[in-house]
């Protein structure tokens, strides 16, 4: 995609570091000190569930500003019946580049193409704010959980086509991809391998731990 300001286009092996240290620039910090995205990213690259004709940059004047992934995952309702969702992440703009509308441009493109590939879902995990202006709703709109009955407020779904979901219930189980950022000390030393930044506390971490902790109840 070419809108004469910028273009949209797949991530090459090419760019994998680049748009690892951007994804590093867009999250140090901003859930927890630090971050790991960057090594999520490159172990998602290498994941059964990873798409990678959904992996896509924007770039500007030669430079990508933006990136998104996407990732198959699970629903299984209660009867056993299982669907294939997408799920959505990481989604980053570099922090001088942000709310300029390049997420925005590059999640509208994606959807489109994960249309034509058959996919009727996204689902993801972040802040609220964030997301719902791009058609995301509440997971309890659309009776999706995680196990044992918890609708978090962090958890949230995109129908790419109306009336995707019929109303019962279903539990969501997301891909692996991420595991390996638990391992702080893969983590570590994963950072390694990029110029050294400083861990530190702020507000956006709280604002984190609350929607990621809080749940949605029946009104």
């Amino acid at each position: 995609m070419n809108n004469n300001d910028y273009i949209i286009r797949l991530e090459t092996e090419k760019d994998y570091h680049t748009v690892e240290t951007l994804a590093r620039e867009a999250f140090w910090n901003l859930s927890v000190p630090g971050c790991s995205e960057h090594l999520f990213m490159h172990a998602l690259r290498q994941h059964k569930a990873f798409i990678p004709e959904l992996d896509y940059v924007l770039e500007k004047d030669g430079e990508i500003l933006a990136s998104v992934m996407y990732s198959e995952s699970e629903l299984v309702d209660e009867s056993g019946c299982r669907r294939t969702v997408l799920t959505m992440g990481p989604l980053c703009v570099l922090p001088d580049h942000q709310r300029c509308g390049y997420g925005k441009a590059l999640l509208e493109y994606t959807f489109a193409k994960a249309v034509e590939m058959g996919y009727d879902a996204v689902i993801n995990f972040g802040n609220p704010d964030n997301y719902v202006a791009r058609g995301y709703k509440s997971c309890r709109k659309y009776n999706i959980c995680f196990e044992g009955d918890f609708f978090p407020a962090a958890l949230l779904v995109k129908e790419l086509k109306e009336g995707a979901f019929d109303g019962r219930k279903w539990f969501y189980y997301q891909n692996d991809a991420d595991a390996i950022c638990d391992d702080e000390a893969a983590v570590e030393e994963y950072d390694k391998l990029f110029p050294p930044k400083v861990k530190a506390w702020q507000p956006s971490q709280e604002e984190f731990y609350i929607h990621s902790h809080s749940a949605i109840v029946r009104e």
